[in-house]
């Protein structure tokens, strides 16, 4: 069910390494289900979606968009995204709000399959970088990421089936392996798992994300940078066995992802796609 609440790599032919962008810097980084606390600023692009509650996440993309996942907004009625914050309770000096002004859910995304669960919030103004608001990387077109290869998910959702994170719901960290996709398919079956998906998690289980952390992002770190490889979109429950997360490919979408926040009369770009 969708998990919302209730090789090395080189720049792009365009980008040259003395114009290297701000994104996927986490200058302060030296529980999902099994998982532990994150330090201030380990992961500075995470963001919390909240209406009168965080309901959730998504990743700081550029200065006025975020990446989220489609299946998160059936309404964009009275949504803020909040930045900068470490827990959901309690003092968050580095706490940044901001209205939604536009919601761009993926044409093809199809709620039934979960194909396509992705979409762009741009935000009612832009928000000032600084170590615990940075955007992340996203990946260029046709980045492969293999099996076995270590990510980390973020967010604020169940640390189990039905059972919720604790206060002051501090933003949990795991670090999880991609599972490739045709061993995925074994699990969820060969028509579940398109390849604009990917699959992340352990197989004996323990460790995964749940309900409240879908449209958060799954990164991965290439040579000091970190790059946001998947979405938080859905699984079989929470951490079970031979079933890990699946997330939506982002570097399928990088196209789409420019399209439209330039239509949108974005300020700033998002930073041309990293090759992995």
């Amino acid at each position: 069910m969708p998990k919302a609440e209730k090789g090395g790599w080189v720049w792009q032919a365009q980008m040259r390494l003395w114009d290297a962008p701000v994104c996927g810097l986490a200058n302060l980084n030296s529980r999902i289900v099994g998982g532990q606390n994150a330090l201030p600023g380990s992961w500075p692009w995470q963001v919390s979606l909240q209406s009168s509650y965080h309901f959730c996440g998504g990743s700081l993309i550029n200065n006025q968009w975020v990446l989220t996942a489609a299946h998160c907004f059936p309404s964009a009625s009275g949504v803020n995204a909040v930045l900068g914050l470490q827990s959901l309770q309690g003092s968050n000096p580095n706490r940044v709000s901001r209205t939604i002004k536009t919601v761009i859910v993926h044409p093809n995304y199809n709620s039934g399959t979960q194909n396509n669960d992705i979409a762009l919030l741009q935000l009612s103004s832009p928000v000032t970088f600084n170590n615990y608001i940075t955007p992340v990387c996203l990946p260029s077109t046709g980045s492969t990421f293999y099996s076995g290869v270590k990510t980390w998910v973020t967010g604020w959702g169940d640390i189990g089936n039905g059972v919720s994170l604790p206060a002051p719901e501090t933003l949990q960290e795991i670090q999880i392996p991609i599972v490739g996709n045709r061993r995925c398919k074994c699990s969820y079956g060969a028509s579940s798992i398109t390849d604009n998906m990917m699959c992340a998690g352990l197989l004996a289980g323990g460790k995964d994300s749940c309900q409240g952390d879908s449209g958060g992002p799954l990164v991965i770190k290439q040579n000091n940078r970190w790059i946001q490889a998947g979405v938080v979109s859905f699984g079989n429950g929470c951490a079970e066995p031979d079933f890990p997360g699946v997330y939506t490919r982002v570097s399928r979408y990088q196209t789409w992802i420019n399209t439209q926040i330039t239509t949108n009369n974005a300020l700033w770009p998002v930073w041309p796609g990293l090759n992995i």
